[in-house]
């Protein structure tokens, strides 16, 4: 009992950090106080560095969207209905969740080990010590970058993982990417479906940027307290990103 209750008080402890944290955030945000270069800096090194491994996401969630719709699609004739099917679980659901889970082992493990160590090498006292706000010159740019990155990074793999599940349609099923593209705009979706991705894209950005910079903040024990502060990133990104994946949905529905 006495280990559940200091798992509780953990736990609350980390969420209002976070919360802290990101009025803090707003507060250097309101006010324009944000290092630009910092900002674009890490705008490239979280976005167009993750690249590669969107691609290859996106890509190949595409494909198995497909095979997984094949039987069916098969055993009914239902031919017209793939670009559909394909696309309304990809656009609401697994191209933003998936994106979101690379991003965070990519772009959030690595922020909380930047971060992590720079509090266990005293730089971010040294910044204090300098009269630097390290919100607004550290916390605020990788805050920004890391929402944009996952925003951007969704449309991406929206668009990739589409045209990966029509190539895989024409090549096991026959299906050519005009009668896919016909299903995927009939009518069934809609500028909610795609938007339904894109406002989770933004939530998930939100978590993985405030847990990222709150567990690397929150260091300790000096360089094994650098690696435990990362994986827990991994982990509590990994879970708030289903918690509220599960209430986004349950609230756009």
């Amino acid at each position: 009992m006495h280990q559940v209750g200091a798992s509780f008080l953990q736990i609350a402890a980390t969420v209002g950090g976070m919360a802290v944290l990101a009025g803090q955030i707003a507060a250097r945000v309101a006010t324009l106080r944000v290092d630009g270069a910092e900002f674009m800096r890490n705008l490239y090194r979280m976005g167009v560095k993750s690249m590669p491994i969107v691609v290859v996401t996106a890509l190949f969630t595409g494909a198995i969207m497909v095979i997984q719709a094949a039987p069916l699609v098969e055993r009914f004739g239902a031919h017209g209905l793939l670009g559909w099917g394909a696309g309304f679980g990809t656009l609401r659901e697994i191209a933003p969740l998936l994106t979101a889970l690379m991003i965070n082992g990519r772009v959030g493990a690595n922020n909380t080990a930047e971060l992590g160590t720079m509090v266990v090498t005293e730089q971010i006292d040294a910044l204090r010590v300098l009269a630097i706000d390290p919100v607004s010159f550290l916390i605020a740019p990788r805050f920004l970058a890391m929402v944009l990155t996952l925003l951007l990074s969704v449309i991406f793999a929206d668009a990739l993982a589409l045209l990966g599940a029509a190539f895989t349609g024409d090549l096991l099923l026959g299906v050519a990417p005009a009668v896919f593209y016909n299903g995927l705009t009939s009518g069934l979706l809609g500028i909610g479906d795609v938007m339904s991705g894109l406002v989770k894209s933004v939530v998930f950005g939100v978590v993985l940027a405030l847990s990222s910079c709150q567990y690397g903040l929150g260091v300790t024990g000096g360089a094994p307290g650098v690696g435990r502060a990362v994986n827990a990133t991994v982990v509590a990104s990994a879970a708030g990103i289903f918690i509220l994946d599960y209430f986004v949905s349950f609230t756009l529905d």
